[in-house]
């Protein structure tokens, strides 16, 4: 799976292999200059290739262009986070 091919529509991003949606990541606005990822899901067969951190990374990179900062609601973002010491200034206080 190309990750190149990750997608962006509103309030997320995505994945696609023949029509079918095989990994998402999804946000939304909790008021002004602040973003929530809500859910990030990626099929079994596509786990443990780094997908789920593409999919955050993507965010972050909307997040930074926008100017806002990231409450991680969904359980992966926050391991994310936790692992990823530079991006936490992006992190809603």
């Amino acid at each position: 799976m190309d990750k190149q091919s990750i997608q962006a529509r509103t309030g997320g991003f995505f994945l696609e292999d023949n029509g079918k949606t095989v990994a998402e990541i999804s946000y939304s606005p909790q008021g002004e200059g602040v973003i929530s990822i809500d859910h990030t899901y990626i099929s079994p067969g596509l786990r443990g290739q780094g997908l789920a951190d593409e999919l955050v990374r993507k965010v972050i990179d909307y997040a930074r262009e926008e100017e806002l900062k990231i409450i991680p609601a969904c359980s992966y973002a926050g391991h994310y986070f936790d692992k990823n010491m530079d991006d936490r200034v992006l992190l809603y206080k």
